[in-house]
């Protein structure tokens, strides 16, 4: 039993209203990934295209996350782990006030994933797989992080040193080594769409 003086507050305004005034659902757009896989480039693109359509998002982006919210965590299994559970507790949150968020983590491990996809009712975890292959992630390298890993200069580094356990049932595949960002784009909110997060009828406002 928890002795300690907490308990939890009920809000006067709930999701549905909240969901009612937007005109669409709440729901979690996890990308997930190797390092350069084009996560965060993916989900600023469908933001982009979401807010055109008069949609309310939020992105949540591992680099911005690590420089706040998440600054006192390190790299190790254990932090990882650590780093998505508060995300996904953010992601939650985000749900509740009716708003789509996109999340861009490499979230390596399948466990951490399924821990984030528990917190949220059926539905609102739209798990999207950024598929490209190493050698192209390397290739593109924007930040130089592979070139440190290899070098060893980065430690525990995905996809070198530390394992990535891609989706095996993810709700949304795309290849994001080969196709073009705007047919990913596409993808995504059509996925949006026949889930029923958003409208099938919603269209760019002009």
């Amino acid at each position: 039993m928890n002795d300690q003086p907490i308990y939890w507050q009920e809000n006067q305004v709930g999701r549905q209203q909240r969901e009612a005034l937007h005109h669409h659902q709440g729901a979690v757009l996890w990308f997930t990934g190797l390092s350069g896989a084009g996560k965060s480039t993916l989900a600023n693109a469908v933001e982009i295209q979401l807010h055109k359509m008069g949609v309310n998002t939020f992105i949540l982006d591992g680099d911005n996350i690590r420089h706040g919210l998440c600054s006192d965590l390190d790299f190790s299994d254990q932090g990882r782990g650590e780093n998505i559970r508060r995300i996904g507790e953010v992601s939650k949150l985000f749900v509740d006030a009716g708003t789509v968020v996109l999340t861009a983590f490499i979230s390596p491990f399948r466990e951490d994933r399924k821990t984030v996809r528990s917190l949220l009712g059926a539905g609102d975890f739209i798990e999207v797989y950024c598929d490209c292959s190493i050698n192209v992630c390397e290739e593109r390298d924007v930040k130089g992080l592979y070139k440190r890993a290899r070098a060893g200069e980065i430690s525990d580094f995905t996809g070198i040193d530390s394992p990535y356990e891609a989706p095996l049932n993810p709700e949304l595949h795309v290849d994001t080594g080969t196709v073009e960002l705007a047919l990913c784009v596409d993808r995504v909110i059509a996925k949006l769409q026949t889930s029923g997060v958003i409208p099938a009828s919603s269209h760019t406002i002009l």
